[in-house]
């Protein structure tokens, strides 16, 4: 997968800017209220404690947490684009 990013993404700048644009707005929308859905989520979590969880509170809160990972995932695309591109406008 990475020889793979590096040689069809990161190999043409525009392609790089693209995917940059793209992965900055799946980080936005990824971590847009996610410290506030963590926390409300924890608290109901911890006052209702069994409820919580047949509910669906343990369920949520691993949602939570995978849209978290994907985000931060998004957010290493983006650093990765943004190193190339700024290489490629600087370098000679």
């Amino acid at each position: 997968m990475r020889t793979w990013f590096r040689r069809v993404v990161l190999a043409r700048p525009w392609l790089a800017f693209i995917v940059m644009v793209l992965s900055f707005f799946a980080f936005g929308i990824g971590t847009l209220n996610l410290f506030h859905l963590l926390s409300a989520n924890g608290r109901f979590l911890l006052e209702h404690g069994w409820d919580a969880i047949v509910e669906g509170g343990l369920r949520q809160l691993l949602e939570l947490l995978l849209n978290g990972f994907l985000a931060m995932m998004a957010y290493v695309v983006f650093k990765a684009c943004e190193h190339r591109l700024s290489h490629w406008l600087s370098d000679d």
